[in-house]
């Protein structure tokens, strides 16, 4: 099942070309899996241990022990110079560069050690109270709800205007056609910014502030989805329309029964496009959404940046969660994407 993996182009043994493909793709697989495995890893670290330098890979926890006569732990430590080489002491309290500790099997001698001359003990430990604290601290899931919402219904929108459009501009023949179909692809050069003053005005004067349909409607056509569509609908061979117009079939069945089906894969790309276009915009709901009940998740995820402090543990915890959905759909519909891009510029 797994053989190609391990596929080779030398008959007895690995050979130079394989090696260098083997490496170039572990390379590849390190440079893009691994931001994501260090942002899950840390997503699990204390604030404590995100803020040390060097930072450390993977979740590691201070070992603390219960010392006689002492209500709470104390960290464990080892001594690395000085008298008490190679102990194991714990802490009872830091005093500027010393630090006061005794030895666990006999509590009753205090013991001064410079701060330098000590390396914290650690064990993997997972701070799963990262996680529980976002749901704690905010809504979660009426922020997952708006974004939710948004998404779906802006990505069912999209997909319908824009197949009906690449529809026409692909199958129907009138004057003008390449035209607007060369405006409708020049503007991918207008920059995004330039058009969010008229677009707040619109939604303004049609009352969609604080409202979702204010962050769905100004982004339902895409040029993009309608370039993709278009070129992929120029594949379907006419006479198979020109035959269900024989049968009495309307212009919409013709689009709905056929069309559509046959441009499942070009569908499926803009689809996984539109998700993730909707699920991580933050600058438009930014403008058109002020009050946190009607947040996406991403300006949620703003809001643990404060001023002065940053409470990194909770925002990576919630930047993972953030992500999970928008993955799980790229992985269910991944297999379209090589396929609808490659035969959307084949006619």
């Amino acid at each position: 099942m797994f053989g190609w993996i391990l596929g080779r182009r030398g008959r007895h043994g690995f050979d130079l070309t394989d090696w260098l493909s083997f490496g170039f793709l572990g390379l590849g697989v390190v440079l893009m899996l691994g931001p994501v495995m260090w942002l899950v890893l840390s997503s699990f670290k204390t604030e404590a241990a995100l803020q040390e330098y060097p930072p450390k890979f993977l979740p590691l926890v201070p070992i603390e022990v219960q010392v006689d006569g002492f209500e709470q732990p104390l960290q464990l430590f080892t001594i690395t110079a000085g008298e008490h080489a190679g102990r194991e002491l714990a802490q009872v309290r830091r005093i500027g560069l010393n630090a006061q500790m005794v030895d666990p099997a006999n509590p009753s001698e205090r013991l001064n050690v410079a701060i330098g001359d000590r390396d914290a003990l650690r064990e993997f430990g997972v701070a799963t109270e990262n996680y529980t604290g976002v749901f704690e601290r905010f809504n979660f899931m009426l922020y997952f709800w708006n974004s939710t919402f948004i998404t779906v219904v802006a990505t069912v929108l999209t997909v319908l205007f824009n197949s009906m459009a690449a529809f026409a501009l692909a199958k129907y023949k009138f004057t003008g056609r390449n035209a607007v179909f060369v405006l409708i692809i020049a503007t991918l050069m207008i920059p995004p910014t330039i058009t969010l003053v008229p677009l707040f005005l619109v939604i303004s004067e049609m009352g969609m502030v604080n409202s979702h349909w204010g962050v769905i409607w100004p982004a339902i056509a895409t040029p993009t989805g309608v370039f993709l569509l278009r070129q992929y609908m120029l594949t379907i061979p006419d006479d198979l329309l020109d035959a269900a117009r024989m049968d009495n079939a309307s212009e919409w069945k013709v689009y709905w029964k056929i069309v559509l089906p046959l441009s499942a894969p070009a569908l499926a790309v803009l689809v996984i496009f539109s998700v993730m276009w909707r699920w991580n915009e933050f600058l438009w709901p930014l403008i058109v959404l002020n009050r946190s009940e009607v947040f996406t998740l991403q300006l949620a995820l703003n809001s643990f940046q404060g001023e002065l402090q940053t409470s990194w543990s909770s925002l990576l915890a919630m930047t993972v969660l953030t992500l999970l959905p928008i993955t799980i759909v790229f992985a269910f519909l991944q297999k379209y994407i090589t396929q609808g891009i490659a035969q959307s510029g084949v006619k």
